[in-house]
């Protein structure tokens, strides 16, 4: 095996990465802000982080993934108001739609989603324990800040010049430009339309509710202790967020907070950064909408390094569509092979090998996949060759599982997009059935399925479909 190394955003290198106990990468990813559907830039990170668990186990170790769900913050509280509901109200729906959405792109699932609402109490602790170290302070209005002035290294993992932060001055809200580095809220008193909304809660400053930051934080090192191996998200996030996290983290404990920081490159839609304020967004449901499957945009996604930014162009996805039948072709054609030569064994050893080369080597996807293609390529030429060796077409398969194990391209039969989208949503619902014991209505939506032709298969990595 190779080594396995990452590009770490706190130094800024390249460098060889493994486990603090040699067995269990515990890795914390910045999850969705769940008041509207998550776009594909946010999926362009989720994909690269689905990737990375992967890659990790591929290279021998377990993994335990914490992926936290931002459901109170400005943006939910101030669409909570506007519609006259609760945060909860707006919430608890779209955070059925990304676990929708990220089945459908087969990202894994993490091994925790813990909320944000859920954890106020340890919160609450952290808040005191900043306090305590005098590097907190209750403000005039009852709201809690951060004072980045008693925190010498503030600033570290975006390599902020020191002159750009403004020393004593405060910041509100959850998130603020590079140039506007104040003192940030740790805990926010509450405003009238925090009690209307159900974001507020009892503290010894009295009700208020958390920031953003402080959130992250505290879920963090409850579930992965105070010190853990590899922080992951997009790259908008090294400033404020993970540059606060920081702050707030290793202020607390006197410990390093994470032992690598890894962010992932801007998706671009026609050369410009998609996000909900420019209007740009595009969404997974469009994608079913439009027929193309998960695997599709997963190619497309892998095509570029996960450091690099992606545009998402005109024929982009076609490209993709395009790659990932000649992926679904081959496999079909493999599964049905009864022997083969040993120049075939030998073109899936050197496959391997460059998969694992340039996957280890920071994720380096379009290299891992044009391995993929080279050995697509050898291998149709073998077995247009013919031959009768069981064990070489035994050992083609073996390299294929491999590749295909970690970037999940071989595609469902292909279906229309509504189809797809009537068959997602039912499976979907069988699993919500499953979970809470329901085997009935579980069975229901199996007959469902099958009276459309349609036949699923439960795995390891969620459940298959295909067309009968």
């Amino acid at each position: 095996m190779p080594e396995f190394r990452l590009y770490n955003t706190l130094t800024r290198r390249v460098e060889p990465f493994a486990p603090a106990d040699g067995q269990t990468v515990r890795m914390y990813t910045c999850g969705p802000t769940v008041y509207n559907p998550a776009h594909l830039g946010n999926f362009r990170t989720f994909l690269f982080e689905d990737l990375l668990r992967r890659a990790i186990r591929l290279a021998g170790w377990r993994v335990e993934q914490v992926m936290n769900l931002t459901d109170v913050d400005d943006k939910i509280i101030r669409k909570a108001a506007a519609t006259k509901t609760t945060i909860l109200e707006v919430t608890e729906p779209f955070t059925a739609l990304f676990h929708q959405d990220r089945r459908y792109l087969r990202i894994e699932d993490a091994e925790l989603y813990p909320k944000a609402t859920e954890h106020i109490p340890e919160m609450i602790a952290l808040v005191e324990r900043l306090i305590a170290n005098n590097v907190a302070y209750v403000a005039e209005d009852g709201s809690i800040y951060f004072a980045i002035d008693r925190f010498p290294t503030y600033g570290q993992l975006s390599q902020l010049d020191k002159r750009e932060i403004r020393t004593g001055a405060r910041v509100a809200q959850d998130e603020y430009a590079k140039e506007n580095a104040q003192d940030f809220a740790l805990w926010k008193a509450a405003k009238d339309e925090d009690e209307a909304t159900g974001a507020a809660w009892d503290s010894p400053w009295g009700r208020g509710r958390p920031g953003w930051h402080l959130e992250c934080s505290a879920m963090a090192m409850k579930y992965l202790g105070e010190t853990f191996d590899l922080h992951a998200g997009g790259i908008d996030l090294i400033f404020p967020h993970h540059e606060d996290e920081i702050a707030q983290s290793e202020a607390a404990t006197g410990k390093t907070f994470a032992r690598c920081w890894c962010h992932g490159e801007f998706l671009l839609t026609d050369g410009a950064k998609m996000a909900k304020r420019v209007g740009n967004v595009a969404n997974v449901v469009e994608l079913r909408e439009q027929g193309i499957s998960g695997t599709v945009y997963r190619h497309f996604v892998f095509n570029a390094h996960y450091r690099k930014q992606l545009n998402l162009g005109e024929d982009s996805l076609e490209q993709s569509r395009s790659a990932v039948r000649r992926i679904g072709t081959f496999a079909e054609r493999l599964s049905q092979a009864t022997g083969g030569t040993a120049a075939l064994a030998d073109a899936a050893t050197r496959a391997e090998q460059a998969f694992l080369a340039a996957l280890f080597d920071d994720l380096n996807a379009p290299e891992a996949m044009a391995a993929l293609f080279t050995f697509i390529t050898d291998a149709n030429r073998e077995l247009d060759a013919g031959g009768t060796d069981a064990a070489a077409v035994e050992r083609a398969r073996a390299a294929f599982r491999l590749m295909d194990g970690v970037l999940d391209l071989v595609p469902e039969q292909e279906a229309d997009g509504e189809l797809a989208a009537w068959v997602e949503e039912r499976i979907e619902a069988r699993r919500a059935a499953r979970e809470r014991r329901d085997f009935g209505a579980a069975d229901a939506v199996r007959v469902e399925l099958t009276a459309k032709g349609v036949t699923i298969e439960d795995t390891a990595k969620g459940t298959r479909w295909r067309r009968a």
